[in-house]
């Protein structure tokens, strides 16, 4: 489905409509562009919606910051917020009517080159929020980041009796409002760090829209213009990608009996269709579904008959744009898990942890998500929950702790790599296209690390509890050595006041 979209460039078109609805007033572009970003990124690859959005980013931020042809240099800009951009070389003398030739006094280059400082954060602030929001959005959805896959999939095959309790509902429920969260407070930090404290000035309050404002209004009118029309495969994937979230949604919601559970029950009442049936079924129909209306249009090589319009999607594509090599990591995590579980490393690992039964879980969790959040920023975000997530898992079994409790801090932690260019694809995307130093991003991250932390903790430890169930070590996670975990106070991982 995410190939489909990206495919036929449905979200493209999502995210200019976005943006010509939050206009280019500087903290509500940032917000703008944080919003399209991280909403693509729950349904299609970080990498994909950061490749698309960062371009987008640049093009406006030339057409606020270009010269405007004609223009007498000392008049300055009509906009309030973005100013003309000038070299410290440029234009150190100024031509009077007369014809004579005066240097420009010192004291207006000041205000200048503070100018032009400004405009250099704001292009930094603005790079950073599209590949920040592009690692926080991921985490909302269950396929949308590999991380989160991954901890399906290590539950399943660490825990095979769980009754299917990661699935597509319960993680949006517990995972979407800290994204919310964490989007807001990144903005928020953001804004502070690269605009300043001048929320006035960021919103745009009591000033008039400039030139440039409406110079860069209309790049992104004349791209949003340049895609025409929707397609008739455009429309057909929002139906099929609206068809897949309302049947995940409502296949074992959990608090009412979903069509899974009616129409595809086992003898006890569980639906036997997963999240992945859904999606194998929608993705069948995309290579079945034509990309134009089917019409009487004839073959042009075979007059006489009618030649039938190709399907939205066609296997060479999918061969193309699908990252294999994830699909492949994912596989050899899902194997390492059940080889460390078989070989008892994992639980010679998870013994080893069990002086941490007398640390409060708050304290269990907050250390890991920590550890996690620092590892994750030299390695694979994949690689790295693959290497936790069995580990952890015993040592919940040893402790008697609910292994939720730390596979998913463990899990959300992995997302948080803001601090260096090669934590994350979207992080060296954005490098790429300059203006940034590893020193900006590491001062941007560090902080935003430490705020997802908190975030992450505070899910974990509120409305995590109705949703997984976490109140005491559940029966399916019992093993041969974890026969003395039953239903006690010491056993009960309810966070302390």
């Amino acid at each position: 489905m995410a190939i489909a979209v990206e495919h036929w460039n449905l979200h493209k078109r999502i995210a200019l409509q976005v943006l010509l609805i939050v206009g280019v007033r500087p903290a509500l572009l940032m917000l703008g562009f944080m919003l399209v970003t991280a909403f693509l990124s729950m349904w299609i690859s970080n990498t994909a919606s950061s490749a698309m959005m960062v371009p987008i980013a640049h093009a406006v931020l030339e057409e606020l910051y270009s010269v405007p042809r004609g223009k007498d240099i000392e008049e300055g800009s009509e906009n309030p917020t973005f100013e003309l951009q000038e070299s410290g070389s440029q234009k150190e003398e100024t031509t009077l009517d007369n014809g004579q030739v005066h240097p420009v006094p010192p004291a207006p280059s000041e205000p200048r080159a503070k100018q032009n400082q400004e405009q250099v954060r704001f292009t930094q602030g603005l790079s950073l929020c599209v590949c920040y929001a592009a690692s926080i959005g991921g985490i909302a959805t269950l396929t949308g980041t590999a991380p989160n896959l991954v901890l399906q999939g290590q539950m399943n095959t660490l825990f095979p009796k769980n009754p299917n309790v990661v699935n597509f509902v319960s993680w949006f429920s517990f995972a979407f409002p800290t994204m919310v969260i964490l989007l807001v407070l990144a903005w928020l930090w953001l804004q502070i760090l690269f605009l300043g404290f001048n929320f006035r000035k960021n919103f745009g309050i009591g000033s008039q829209e400039g030139e440039k404002e409406r110079a860069a209004y209309r790049v992104i009118q004349l791209e949003h213009r340049l895609l025409g029309p929707m397609t008739f495969a455009e429309k057909a994937i929002t139906v099929l990608f609206l068809t897949l979230v309302i049947l995940w949604f409502t296949r074992e919601p959990g608090f009412f009996l979903g069509w899974g559970n009616l129409a595809f029950s086992n003898e006890h009442g569980e639906s036997m269709v997963s999240d992945g049936t859904v999606a194998i079924f929608i993705g069948i129909v995309l290579f079945i579904v034509p990309s134009k209306i089917p019409g009487l249009t004839q073959d042009p090589r075979e007059p006489g008959r009618l030649k039938a319009p190709p399907a939205i999607l066609d296997w060479k594509t999918v061969h193309e744009k699908l990252p294999w090599n994830v699909v492949f990591l994912l596989g050899g995590g899902y194997a390492l898990a059940k080889g460390s579980e078989q070989s008892g490393l994992s639980q010679w690992l998870g013994n080893k942890l069990t002086p941490l039964q007398n640390v409060p879980p708050p304290a269990i969790a907050f250390i890991l998500c920590l550890l996690v959040a620092t590892f994750t920023e030299c390695t694979s975000n994949v690689a790295t929950n693959t290497l936790f997530l069995p580990i952890l898992a015993s040592m919940a079994q040893a402790i008697c702790v609910h292994p939720l409790y730390v596979m998913i801090p463990c899990t959300l932690a992995t997302s948080l790599a803001f601090m260096l260019p090669v934590a994350t694809p979207p992080n060296a995307i954005v490098f790429s296209f300059g203006g940034l130093k590893v020193t900006d991003m590491a001062r941007a991250g560090f902080l935003l690390n430490i705020i997802g932390v908190l975030v992450i903790t505070l899910a974990i430890n509120s409305w995590s509890f109705p949703i997984f169930n976490l109140y005491t070590f559940p029966s399916w996670a019992h093993s041969n050595t974890t026969a003395s975990c039953r239903v006690s106070p010491e056993n009960i991982t309810t966070p302390t006041p």
